[in-house]
Protein backbone atom coordinates (compact mmCIF):
# COMPACT_ATOMS: atom_id res chain seq x y z
CA UNK A 1 0.00 0.00 0.00
CA UNK A 2 1.42 2.96 -1.28
CA UNK A 3 0.99 6.76 0.83
CA UNK A 4 -0.67 9.36 -0.33
CA UNK A 5 2.04 13.00 -0.78
CA UNK A 6 0.71 16.27 -0.62
CA UNK A 7 1.18 17.94 -3.85
CA UNK A 8 4.37 19.41 -4.51
CA UNK A 9 4.84 23.39 -5.69
CA UNK A 10 6.06 22.17 -9.18
CA UNK A 11 3.16 19.23 -9.15
CA UNK A 12 0.35 22.36 -8.96
CA UNK A 13 2.40 24.37 -11.43
CA UNK A 14 2.37 21.55 -13.85
CA UNK A 15 -1.40 21.27 -13.23
CA UNK A 16 -1.53 25.16 -14.13
CA UNK A 17 0.47 25.22 -16.65
CA UNK A 18 -1.73 23.25 -19.49
CA UNK A 19 -4.16 26.11 -20.87
CA UNK A 20 -7.68 23.82 -20.44
CA UNK A 21 -6.63 23.54 -16.78
CA UNK A 22 -5.94 26.95 -16.32
CA UNK A 23 -9.05 28.11 -18.13
CA UNK A 24 -10.50 26.24 -15.33
CA UNK A 25 -9.41 27.74 -12.74
CA UNK A 26 -10.48 30.67 -13.60
CA UNK A 27 -13.78 29.92 -14.10
CA UNK A 28 -13.62 28.10 -11.12
CA UNK A 29 -12.59 31.40 -9.57
CA UNK A 30 -15.86 32.87 -10.22
CA UNK A 31 -17.63 30.16 -7.72
CA UNK A 32 -18.54 26.75 -7.85
CA UNK A 33 -19.71 25.44 -11.36
CA UNK A 34 -21.26 21.77 -12.15
CA UNK A 35 -19.30 19.86 -14.71
CA UNK A 36 -22.37 20.34 -16.98
CA UNK A 37 -21.48 23.98 -16.74
CA UNK A 38 -18.31 23.98 -17.19
CA UNK A 39 -18.80 21.85 -20.21
CA UNK A 40 -20.71 24.87 -21.76
CA UNK A 41 -18.35 27.30 -21.00
CA UNK A 42 -14.90 25.62 -22.49
CA UNK A 43 -17.39 23.85 -25.12
CA UNK A 44 -15.30 20.51 -24.46
CA UNK A 45 -17.00 16.72 -23.84
CA UNK A 46 -17.62 15.90 -20.08
CA UNK A 47 -14.63 13.23 -20.11
CA UNK A 48 -12.08 15.91 -21.36
CA UNK A 49 -13.33 18.97 -18.59
CA UNK A 50 -13.86 15.54 -15.84
CA UNK A 51 -10.16 14.34 -17.19
CA UNK A 52 -8.83 18.25 -16.62
CA UNK A 53 -10.48 18.71 -12.98
CA UNK A 54 -9.01 15.36 -11.36
CA UNK A 55 -5.61 16.74 -12.52
CA UNK A 56 -6.34 19.85 -10.84
CA UNK A 57 -8.36 17.92 -7.97
CA UNK A 58 -4.85 15.69 -7.14
CA UNK A 59 -2.69 18.92 -7.23
CA UNK A 60 -4.77 19.90 -4.34
CA UNK A 61 -6.17 23.05 -6.34
CA UNK A 62 -10.61 22.40 -6.29
CA UNK A 63 -12.39 20.07 -4.52
CA UNK A 64 -15.66 18.24 -5.99
CA UNK A 65 -18.91 17.32 -4.34
CA UNK A 66 -21.60 15.05 -5.33
CA UNK A 67 -24.88 15.99 -5.43
CA UNK A 68 -27.63 13.71 -7.18
CA UNK A 69 -26.35 13.13 -10.39
CA UNK A 70 -24.25 16.50 -11.20
CA UNK A 71 -20.66 16.97 -9.70
CA UNK A 72 -19.97 20.87 -8.42
CA UNK A 73 -16.33 21.72 -8.09
CA UNK A 74 -14.54 24.50 -5.91
CA UNK A 75 -11.31 26.27 -6.91
CA UNK A 76 -9.42 25.89 -3.49
CA UNK A 77 -8.03 29.41 -2.93
CA UNK A 78 -5.77 28.49 0.18
CA UNK A 79 -2.98 26.93 -2.58
CA UNK A 80 -3.15 29.26 -4.81
CA UNK A 81 -2.19 31.66 -2.22
CA UNK A 82 0.50 30.06 -0.83
CA UNK A 83 1.87 29.02 -4.52
CA UNK A 84 4.33 31.94 -4.90
CA UNK A 85 5.73 31.85 -1.70
CA UNK A 86 6.36 28.00 -1.43
CA UNK A 87 7.72 28.65 -5.14
CA UNK A 88 9.84 31.31 -3.80
CA UNK A 89 11.33 29.33 -1.15
CA UNK A 90 11.95 26.58 -3.27
CA UNK A 91 14.01 28.71 -5.85
CA UNK A 92 15.64 30.97 -3.22
CA UNK A 93 16.38 28.15 0.14
CA UNK A 94 17.54 29.98 2.82
CA UNK A 95 21.57 29.74 2.54
CA UNK A 96 23.76 32.50 4.98
CA UNK A 97 27.12 33.61 3.88
CA UNK A 98 26.38 33.04 -0.53
CA UNK A 99 27.74 36.83 -0.82
CA UNK A 100 31.74 35.15 -1.94
CA UNK A 101 31.79 32.18 -3.61
CA UNK A 102 35.57 30.83 -3.98
CA UNK A 103 35.11 29.07 -6.81
CA UNK A 104 33.49 31.63 -8.49
CA UNK A 105 34.65 31.66 -12.24
CA UNK A 106 34.96 35.20 -12.52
Amino acid sequence: MTIPTAPTVLDQLKALAQDTRYDLARHLAQGERCVCDLEALLGLPQSKVSYHLSILREAGLVTSEQRGKNTYYTLKTGPLFLLGGHLLTDLFPYQPGLTHQTKSMC
